[in-house]
């Protein structure tokens, strides 16, 4: 065969032929409905436009997901699930608060960097359904966690006291989310 030979379209002998299009699992649909919910906005993305995105009909997107809202919730429990896993770790739970505080910062920022898709969409969260309302409580909670973590480091002595704890967790958390902008 020549470079301007025709590339074959049959299958080498013995292996099997593949029909249709290629299969989306759950996963796959989800890294990108979390890709298009990124670029576009949630609000601004319709079932349509995911469909579209992925060469597949409304109903074969449906087939795996009930609505587009489930697709953020799935997506939204990887990035909150995987940040309250670490303060719910032994490590984040005794010893020195100011060792604690360290764990949660480094566990916090892998999860970001493993998590980096969704955990992009949960910052870009603005409540504007019962889902994303949900996900905006339950990082208030993590948020005020997070707090009380430095709040004791703080009485420690391991952390500065000049600040007030919440302004303390905010900033630490802002250097850490503006991975998602790098």
């Amino acid at each position: 065969m020549t470079a301007a030979d025709p590339v074959p379209t049959t299958a080498p002998a013995g292996s099997p032929a593949k029909r249709g299009r290629p299969g989306y699992d759950r996963d796959g649909i989800l890294d990108v409905a979390v890709q298009l919910f990124n670029e576009q906005g949630y609000d601004a993305t319709s079932v349509s436009d995911l469909a579209r995105r992925l060469g597949l009909t409304k109903s074969a997107l449906y087939h795996h997901f009930s609505s587009k809202e489930e697709l953020l919730s799935v997506a939204l429990e990887a990035a909150l699930g995987g940040l309250e896993a670490v303060l719910d770790q032994p490590a984040a739970r005794t010893g020195a608060a100011s060792d604690r505080l360290r764990f949660v910062l480094t566990g916090a920022t892998d999860v970001l960097v493993a998590q980096l898709p969704a955990v992009t969409l949960l910052l870009r969260v603005r409540g504007n359904s019962a889902v994303e309302q949900a996900a905006l409580e339950r990082r208030r909670v993590f948020d005020h966690r997070v707090t009380a973590l430095v709040a004791a480091a703080q009485a420690e002595g391991e952390v500065r006291d000049d600040v007030d704890a919440a302004v303390a967790a905010r900033l630490l958390f802002g250097m850490i989310n503006s991975v998602v902008e790098w």
